[in-house]
């Protein structure tokens, strides 16, 4: 055997397919963002509910945005934060995908009337994503968003605190 295929059979040498340096280093990053290291001091895993409150409380940040959620979870939404001890629920429209190092988001939001819909949908991406990778290491590699609605300024709102403080 030769030194060029003694060197290809070491795990990690370029051109054998085991574990080569990319993979290595992609190994590595992920490894690094979930929070733990190649020592086994741990590793920290984020659930979808924690991604999802982040998202929805940065979609809410932003001007235009009136509220979250379908038309009918809005109105259970309504009745559950009426009630004594109710809680508002920061999640309502955002549904989150989390793996090790990755997270993707789908957003249903009611926009205000008046707004132009792209510049509130290219904000609302902008914060979410900002707020999402800097609380939580994830990457966020895509946020879609749809818009189911828009409120008018003489509708009655169905959710008098559309807006969480």
């Amino acid at each position: 055997m030769s030194d060029t295929s003694a060197q290809r059979n070491r795990p990690g040498a370029p051109g054998n397919d085991s574990v080569g340096e990319p993979a290595e280093q992609a190994r590595k990053t992920a490894i690094t963002k979930r929070g733990g290291d190649a020592g086994g001091r741990g590793r920290t895993t984020i659930a979808d509910g924690v991604v999802e409150k982040i998202a929805g409380l940065a979609a809410r940040d932003v001007i235009g945005v009136h509220a979250m959620g379908s038309g009918l979870s809005r109105t259970f939404g309504a009745v559950r934060d009426r009630v004594p001890g109710g809680k508002p629920a920061v999640s309502r429209g955002v549904k989150a995908e989390v793996g090790e190092v990755q997270t993707a988001l789908d957003l249903e939001i009611v926009v205000d009337y008046g707004v132009s819909i792209a510049d509130v949908a290219r904000d609302v991406r902008e914060n979410v994503i900002s707020a999402v990778e800097r609380m939580t290491g994830l990457e966020v590699v895509e946020v879609n968003i749809a818009v189911s609605d828009v409120k008018l300024p003489d509708e009655e709102d169905d959710e008098p605190e559309s807006r969480l403080q």
